[in-house]
């Protein structure tokens, strides 16, 4: 009995002891171990692929080796891991197995991309595992169709938060920004100035060159004065470059997006249009660097051995040829991209991932230079002679530049190098995802200062080569086109209206020249000339029917936002001017008319009717000169008694005419009645349109 209780108690004694080493999920824990034998487990993914790394108690490691343990690694998706919470050992986990001791990390490859994965990493001689704490990482997505969507879609949000951004910097500075637009004079330094400062304000390179095209092909600007103007747009937007350098790679400003957004958010609902305005242009900004973000991250990862980084490794040396290949690539990239911003935010991202070297992106930068010089040329292709010379001017300033810039291309890298080490920097060219960037906003601000530099003293020349290369299509190109407005709403209702306001001023010389236009037609004996000019006015009427609805076109659109209740009067007198001016080519249209079927019927006037008429197209013309300085000037500073007394002398003539013709008819028998007729028809059609243009003067001012 004795023997049995003693083998009984054996047998106990043997159990508790298999159950303490091979209990629950194969594990011991050996007490004489650390509990924190495994340390400082992390792991980062990788395209497809997870790096873990860890290390062994000190204290342990000798008693480790002593006794024949090695490390074992096993890992799961995240998913399956959930489900089989109840123990390590699973045949779900995938096991690496007899790993030296002396390893602290892992490679593990051909995993599912874009999966999270949990391991744990644990020590084992056969008999008894100690395990870690379990650790989580995601691995990245191959490069594919994928990654180049959210490529993509990052520039996308970058573009999208650099438009957002300008639109308010726009709307928060309008009167600023008008202010800056009526100091432009012929001195090319001030048109400097001014393009820089647009371009500072609204950060937008492409909106200052639009504008300036625009204002060129409206007349309200001489190509001088553009070139002066988009040279300083060249400087500005290296400010850009200075921003994305800092907040995009020095500083993660990406993660504070969403305070940016917290800050803005609730300032959107206040009815102070340029709080709303601030806060829109804050949103802006953080969309920028969120996508500037996106970016990096979805940038494939290459490695130094990698065909691509290579490609630009063995191309980058060859003199001038690979300069030259790789400012085109830089100048492509910007045209598909349709922002030399966007097309240097991923240049940066480029060098800063080590994909391309500083060479590479420095030639890339200057192409970029080239390459945003196709939005002023798009703006231009629907407007005239003077817009595409604008954009011409535009254009051979920055190939020129590039040009130079590349005859000395290694030179200037050399100086770029030298001088960041003066400042204390590193090298671009040893470190470059550490220091790149910085070389490129250098190499950027002192390209286009040094080149607004040399070649704002050439700029006669500049004009004389634009005129040569884009020759006009005739006087219908040199004299006139609407396009001005038809460039793209501003989103600031001062600036809209300011351009608004433009094109009605030269909508108003189009309706003076008609008037000139028609007199010579009364006087001119040539049947070819007669002919040129019946067609011209007919042209002219078009235009002035077309003016009219897209100048309506275009009020209306500013007047879907929330305006003020002078925005909303200035709106309506505008509309009321337009159709004033319309209705004065009309009129001048049907006087050609009458003057052709004279001449066809072969009716003659007296030399009296001759000069009456001549006296009242005088009287008319005065008047034209003073509506079109009425247009011209500030709302608030025009005073209408010139008009209110110009209008007056045209019926006072008008009332002298009548009279007499009516006195002609019942008086004198051999009177051409025919010819009378006509004649009645003039000086009265003269008449009207005093009355239209004395309303557009009053429309100015309000009285409408």
């Amino acid at each position: 009995m004795k023997n049995l209780l003693g083998r009984i108690l054996v047998v106990i004694l043997l159990s508790n002891v298999l159950f303490t080493v091979y209990g629950q999920n194969d594990t011991i824990t050996n007490k004489s171990l650390s509990e924190d034998l495994i340390k400082n487990l992390k792991g980062e993914g990788f395209e497809e692929g997870m790096t873990i790394n860890w290390s062994i108690n000190y204290d342990d490691f000798n008693y480790l080796k002593e006794n024949n343990y090695k490390l074992v690694i096993e890992y799961n998706t995240d998913v399956r891991a959930k489900k089989h919470k109840d123990g390590y050992s699973n045949s779900e986990w995938t096991a690496i197995k007899n790993l030296p001791l002396e390893t602290t990390d892992y490679e593990i490859k051909d995993l599912i991309g874009g999966e999270k994965y949990v391991f744990k990493v644990g020590v084992s001689n056969g008999k008894e595992i100690v395990w870690s704490e379990k650790g989580k990482t995601e691995t990245e997505r191959a490069w594919g169709l994928f990654k180049l969507l959210v490529l993509i879609g990052s520039l996308g949000m970058f573009i999208y938060g650099m438009k957002i951004m300008s639109e308010g910097l726009q709307q928060a500075a309008g009167s600023k920004l008008r202010n800056l637009l009526g100091s432009i004079t012929s001195n090319r330094v001030s048109g400097v100035i001014t393009g820089l400062g647009i371009t500072s304000i609204v950060q937008s390179s492409s909106v200052t060159s639009v504008m300036t095209v625009s204002f060129v092909n409206a007349g309200l600007m001489t190509l001088t004065q553009s070139a002066g103007v988009m040279m300083g747009a060249n400087i500005g937007t290296t400010v850009t470059g200075w921003l994305i350098n800092i907040f995009g790679f020095k500083v993660d400003i990406g993660g504070y997006a969403l305070i940016f957004f917290a800050i803005a958010a609730p300032l959107l609902f206040v009815g102070k249009k340029k709080i709303k305005a601030w806060a829109s242009s804050l949103i802006g900004f953080a969309l920028l660097f969120m996508g500037l973000a996106f970016l990096k991250d979805a940038v494939p990862t290459l490695q130094e051995d990698s065909f691509l980084v290579q490609f630009f490794i063995d191309y980058k040396d060859i003199p001038f040829i690979s300069t030259i290949l790789f400012v085109i690539l830089g100048t492509l990239v910007t045209i598909i991209i349709q922002s030399s911003s966007a097309a240097m935010a991923l240049t940066m991202t480029l060098v800063a991932g080590g994909i391309i070297p500083f060479e590479v992106a420095a030639a890339m930068i200057l192409g970029e230079n080239i390459g945003t010089t196709i939005t002023a040329q798009l703006a231009a292709t629907i407007g005239n002679v003077h817009a595409k010379r604008s954009a011409q001017i535009h254009t051979l300033f920055n190939v020129i530049g590039v040009t130079w810039a590349i005859l000395i291309f290694p030179f200037y890298l050399d100086g770029i190098k030298w001088f960041m080490h003066t400042m204390g920097s590193g090298d671009p060219f040893s470190n470059p995802k550490e220091f790149a960037n910085t070389g490129l906003a250098i190499l950027h601000t002192s390209f286009n200062t040094a080149n607004v530099l040399i070649l704002i003293w050439f700029v006669p020349q500049l004009v004389r080569i634009a005129e040569r290369t884009v020759k006009s299509r005739g006087a219908a190109d040199e004299i006139f086109h609407l396009d001005y407005i038809g460039t793209g709403i501003m989103d600031t209702p001062e600036l809209s209206l300011l351009e608004a306001k433009k094109e009605i001023h030269k909508f108003g010389e189009l309706t003076s020249r008609m008037s000139k236009l028609t007199r010579t037609l009364l006087y001119e004996q040539n049947q070819k000339e007669q002919k040129l000019l019946y067609e011209k006015i007919q042209k002219y009427e078009d235009i002035t029917d077309r003016i009219e609805i897209e100048v309506a076109n275009y009020l209306n659109k500013i007047s879907e936002g929330e305006l003020s209740e002078e925005t909303a009067r200035r709106i309506r007198s505008m509309n009321s001017i337009a159709n004033d001016l319309e209705r004065i080519g009309d009129i001048y249209y049907q006087m050609s008319k009458s003057i052709e079927r004279k001449d066809e019927l072969r009716i003659w006037f007296t030399p009296e009717q001759r000069n009456n008429l001549s006296e009242m197209f005088d009287l008319v013309d005065d008047a034209f000169e003073i509506m079109l300085e009425n247009l011209k000037a500030h709302h608030d500073s025009v005073i209408i008694d010139k008009a209110v007394l110009a209008e007056r002398k045209i019926n006072e003539k008008r009332d002298e005419l009548r009279s007499e013709y009516l006195e002609n008819i019942s008086d004198k028998k051999e009177y051409n009645l025919k010819g009378g007729m006509v004649y009645n028809d003039l000086f009265s059609s003269l008449e009207k349109v005093g009355d239209h243009i004395i309303n557009v003067s009053e429309a100015v001012v309000g009285q409408i």
